[in-house]
């Protein structure tokens, strides 16, 4: 399901990085949105995805206007490709949403080099 979501129907697409409890419910999920990131659950046209220590799981969170959808993918095969980094919510654009869906990494594995000034 969550392969063919058009991402283009969202204004804002936000990835929890790190962990997540998914036996955290619609309630629950909506009160971490709000409480650990202090964004609104309710938005429209707005997704918050989530996923558990197993890469091959995933949850979002979608508010519709009259109540939540509640999306779960289980992938049979593979995992997703989850920045493990840290326990914040990051932005994504509609193409790393689809990159992210279809298994490729979103983080960039080049490090920048800093240099520092000869003394």
């Amino acid at each position: 399901m969550l392969n063919n979501y058009d991402a283009k129907k969202f204004n804002r697409i936000y990835i929890a990085l790190g962990y997540t409890d998914l036996r955290k419910g619609i309630d629950g999920l909506a009160t971490l949105i709000k409480s650990q990131y202090n964004l609104d659950p309710f938005d429209r046209d707005t997704i918050f995805l989530f996923c558990g220590k197993r890469s091959n799981r995933i949850k979002a969170l979608v508010w519709e206007g009259d109540g939540f959808l509640l999306l779960y993918k289980r992938v049979e095969a593979g995992g997703f490709q989850w920045p493990r980094s840290s326990d914040e919510l990051r932005n994504l654009t509609a193409v790393e949403f689809q990159m992210l869906m279809q298994g490729f990494s979103i983080e960039s594995r080049i490090r920048p080099v800093h240099y520092s000034e000869p003394s």
